[in-house]
């Protein structure tokens, strides 16, 4: 429960700061208020919360930016924003800094604060040794979904078709990343009518680059909720697996046990591949999507095989060498849209 629980309030509008740290009292919480964030900064040096709560619209120092600061300083707090702006334009930016769960003001029930919390405190307990506070739906180590996080709003993106839409869109990467001497960018062409294709990447420590890309489309009203699942699951294990494996399978068997674990994932077209800057290897493993890999020595043809979340986890990847100069993976059968993603050597 809350008992004991240490709550850092970051919020300019005293009326709602009140209400929050009155019913956070009476859960038996030490509650702790800051009124901008240049305040709550100041509150973090002095005493680090077991939960930090915050709105978006602040003086001094905005939301955003105090979210920013905190998740570099303090990567180890998870934080809730409660914020009157439900624009999944905000959601998306706020996932992408780490925030752990987004509740739109007013709180027309005080207890969906109290549960989103108990979520947040449960997966703290449970990886409080290694300091992970990586993600509500995924306990890595024992491949079960926690269905907490972004429960306020999966309804409502299977009845809204176009900000399910603005959400995954304001999830994409940036377009161009580099490593050393290698750079990836991608290009996409995606009808506004149709849910996106999302890609997904990361550059690791030791010189691979893990990514993938998944047709949300294909999943149906569940898409969505399937698609940021996945993109779940996918940060999580780079962090506590990824090390250790050569190839993607590992991950698609993993995604596919939470997918059943979940109780609302749709099957999905995916692919999912690890690049390795050191020997110029590309290790692919279809789910679903079909590919081609264009490279100046020839090109190669990716068969899609079972979906993800349909026995995926049985389907064979390939290791494949790009020229030296790098490659081209670009997608097909994906209907209307046209994606392409391009490793290429840069000195």
């Amino acid at each position: 429960m809350l008992e004991e629980k240490d709550v850092l309030i970051v919020e300019d509008d005293p009326v709602f700061r009140v209400m929050l740290s009155g019913f956070l009292k009476s859960q038996g919480c030490h509650v702790r208020e800051a009124e901008n964030g240049l305040e709550g900064l100041r509150a973090l040096r002095e005493n680090i919360p077991d939960v930090l709560l915050c709105d978006l619209a602040m003086p001094v120092l905005t939301g955003m930016e105090f979210v920013e600061e905190v998740s570099v300083q303090y990567p180890m707090i998870p934080i809730i924003v409660i914020s009157g702006s439900g624009d999944m334009a905000d959601v998306a930016s706020a996932l992408r800094l780490g925030v752990k769960d987004f509740l739109v003001k007013p709180l027309n029930n005080i207890m969906v604060l109290k549960s989103a919390m108990l979520s947040v405190l449960k997966l703290h307990d449970s990886v409080v040794d290694s300091g992970d506070f990586s993600s509500q739906w995924v306990s890595i180590d024992d491949e079960t979904v926690i269905d907490e996080e972004l429960e306020w709003h999966i309804e409502e993106l299977k009845a809204n078709p176009r900000a399910s839409r603005e959400l995954l869109m304001g999830l994409m990467p940036d377009t161009e990343s580099s490593l050393g001497n290698w750079r990836l960018n991608y290009c996409v062409l995606q009808s506004a009518d149709v849910q996106p294709v999302l890609l997904d990447y990361t550059w690791l420590i030791d010189g691979r680059l893990a990514f993938y890309l998944v047709d949300s489309a294909t999943g149906d009203e569940n898409g969505t909720a399937t698609t940021l699942l996945i993109r779940a699951f996918f940060n999580d294990y780079l962090r506590n697996r990824m090390s250790s494996e050569t190839n993607s399978q590992g991950l698609v068997k993993v995604i596919e046990n939470g997918m059943k674990s979940s109780g609302y994932a749709s099957p999905v077209r995916a692919i999912f591949g690890v690049f390795d800057a050191t020997d110029n290897s590309i290790s692919l493993s279809s789910a679903g999507l079909a590919a081609g890999l264009q490279t100046s020595d020839g090109n190669y043809a990716i068969q899609g095989q079972n979906w993800l979340g349909n026995k995926a986890g049985n389907n064979e990847s390939v290791r494949l060498k790009l020229a030296k100069s790098g490659g081209r993976l670009s997608l097909s059968e994906i209907g209307s849209a046209s994606f392409s993603v391009t490793f290429k050597r840069i000195a």
